[in-house]
Parts: C-alpha cells; structure tokens; sequence
C-alpha cells in the first residue's frame, strides 16, 4: 500500500476549530470525498486520519468516516491521558480495528514539559496494552521534554509529527538538529515528514529550502523509520496537496534501494499495522 500517513477532517465551524483564523482558505469543511480526489491524482491507496478536536467525539467521528471510507485506514484520536478511567477509554476505542494511535496538541501547551507530568506518563503507559502508537505533535523547544519522554517509555512506540516543526521560514538548523539526532537515537521514535511547507514562506518557498533538513531527517533515523505525510487540509495554506507530493518524492526517488516504496507506505503501514 502507498498510505499518507497524516492528514486530517473537519466540518467547519468557528466554535469548534478556533485555531483556524478567519483569513485562512481552509476556513471551511474537508471531508473524505475530497481527500480521495488527492490521493487518486497522486496514486496514494489509503491515508491515516489524525485528530483535529481535543475530545472523544473526535475519535469516534473519525472511525465513523473510516467505516464508510475504505481508504481511511487507520485513525489516531484523542483521548484524555491524563484520566483516571484512561484505560476504559482506550479499550473502547481499540475495540475498532482501525484505531491505531492517539495524539494530544502538546504544541498548545503553555507548559513545555506538560507531557511529563504524572498524570500524562500514566496515560501514556497505558497505550502498549492496547497497541497503540503515540504521535508527538511539538515546537522545537519541547523537543528536550519529547526525548524524555520516549527515553521513559522505551517500549511504547513514538512518531513525531512533522519533523517537530523547524524553522524553515528563517533558514536555521540549531537547535533542532541536535535535538532531533538525540530523538532519532532512540530505537522507538520514528518520524513523519510532514507539515514542512507550512513552516516555510508560505507564499515564496522553493524546494531547495527544505533539502537541509530532509537530509537530517533522512541521516538520523535511516530508510525505515521516516513515512509521508501531507498534513492536508493544513498543508492548502502554502501550497496544493500534488506539490507536497511531488516535493517529497523528488527527494527520495533519487536515493535508490527500494526506499521510496518503505516511504510512501511501507513504514506507515508497518508502524500503524495497518490492513
């Protein structure tokens, strides 16, 4: 399977996405029929539907759009992790085969290190019973917090969304790139390259921007544990889902030895088991 390993849905309204500003284009509804029309352009067989809203109905939203969508293949919700009942959650939620993952929008945290609190850690130690996979939506400076984290756990497997968000728009590598090779050296951390775009001038980047950071990415963790991901709607803000595409494949295709296939679907699918 060729998978896009992060995307996302929503019926609009200003009440239930508030991060969604008024001048933004993506101001409106996005639902399966119109992900599918990207997908087929760009030969993708399924996709990974991520959490937008901070509440269970998010997640069982989502594994009802999966049910009547067979190309969604596996949904990573939200679930309060740091609920006493978590693990009653979690068993009803993984009682669906197409739940493989929950995410919570650390990013929006006030408190850099609000992922290391007891309560957090104890959510999170309920995942692995459940099989389930943990994505790290951060900043870079919540990278030290992150690798704390998946250093604390190191049987739970972690992903980090978009390579943890480095500052393309302004050309830097440190500290991100220290931080994500330390990342990177823990065997249970793999990585998304998704989001890039919009971290960079939304109406002015080039592809050659982001080769410095592809080739951290790429050099940290190795072939097998980096996946695609389109990170639309999000992504419409800076550019269309065919020049997400095509800005990771012309990255890849070159390196040769079977590594665009693990890319654009066979780590997605390895990591999520995804069917």
């Amino acid at each position: 399977m060729r998978i896009d390993s992060h995307q996302h849905f929503w019926n609009y309204t200003p009440e239930e996405y508030p991060w969604i500003k008024p001048e933004w284009p993506i101001r409106r509804s996005f639902l399966p029929e119109a992900l599918a029309v990207e997908l087929n352009s760009c030969h993708i067989d399924g996709c990974v539907a991520v959490q937008a809203r901070q509440s269970l109905l998010e997640s069982k939203w989502l594994l009802e759009l999966a049910d009547r969508s067979p190309f969604i293949k596996g949904v990573v919700g939200w679930v309060d992790l740091r609920a006493t009942d978590v693990a009653l959650q979690l068993g009803q939620l993984a009682a669906h085969a197409k739940f493989v993952g929950v995410r919570h929008v650390l990013q929006d945290e006030v408190d850099d290190n609000y992922m290391l609190s007891t309560d957090f850690q104890r959510g999170i130690s309920q995942l692995r019973q459940f099989n389930l996979k943990y994505d790290l939506l951060i900043f870079p400076r919540q990278m030290p917090a992150a690798i704390r984290l998946a250093s604390a756990f190191p049987e739970q497997t972690f992903v980090l969304d978009h390579t943890a968000k480095p500052p393309i728009k302004n050309g830097a590598l440190e500290p991100w790139r220290g931080h994500l090779r330390q990342l990177a050296a823990l065997p249970n951390v793999h990585c998304k390259v998704s989001g890039l775009i919009t971290e960079a001038d939304w109406g002015r980047w080039h592809p050659s921007q982001f080769k410095p950071y592809l080739d951290v990415v790429f050099e940290a963790f190795g072939p097998d544990r980096v996946m695609f991901g389109s990170d639309w709607p999000v992504a419409l803000l800076a550019g269309t889902y065919q020049q997400v595409y095509d800005l990771a494949r012309e990255y890849v295709a070159p390196l040769g030895g079977g590594i665009e296939a693990v890319f654009f679907g066979g780590n997605a699918a390895r990591f999520y088991q995804l069917k």
